[in-house]
């Protein structure tokens, strides 16, 4: 008896306003498409993730043209374990973005620290044309995989 070391991959891309609203937009898109897919965890996770990382596009970066933020997300599911990689696009910023230590007191500044404990590695991309900052997301699988739907 042979086991499948098949790794099946699906990915998903969403363009959202460069506003406020874009961060739930995604939020909802991404638990839809997502939603019984990965374990609830990992979901839970992702969606925080991906509302950090707009909300972060929204308050520090520009637009892309047409005033949007591209956001995409990509599974992974392997013989042992499940990813999500998510990627947020923008028209980038003068700083790259980094982590920062808030005090007790601030109303801000948490949400690449909030990355950073959630998602395995994140990192940025600047091509010149603006800014990529993504992360990946994963977990065990502590039982039989997930389904994968037929396309």
């Amino acid at each position: 008896m042979s086991v499948s070391t098949a790794v099946r991959e699906q990915a998903w891309c969403l363009v959202v306003p460069h506003h406020a609203r874009g961060a739930g937009l995604a939020r909802r898109r991404l638990a839809h498409d997502l939603g019984g897919l990965v374990p609830a965890e990992l979901l839970s996770d992702t969606v925080t993730v991906v509302a950090e990382l707009v909300g972060n596009a929204v308050r520090h970066a520009a637009p892309l043209p047409g005033d949007v933020i591209r956001v995409a997300w990509r599974l992974r599911t392997g013989s042992s374990d499940v990813a999500v990689e998510v990627r947020v696009t923008d028209g980038g910023a003068e700083d790259v973005p980094t982590p920062r230590q808030a005090s007790p007191e601030a109303i801000d500044g948490r949400g690449l620290a909030i990355i950073d404990a959630l998602a395995q590695r994140w990192g940025v991309i600047r091509d010149g044309l603006g800014q990529c900052v993504w992360a990946e997301l994963c977990r065990p699988l502590l039982g039989p995989a997930l389904p994968v739907p037929s396309e």
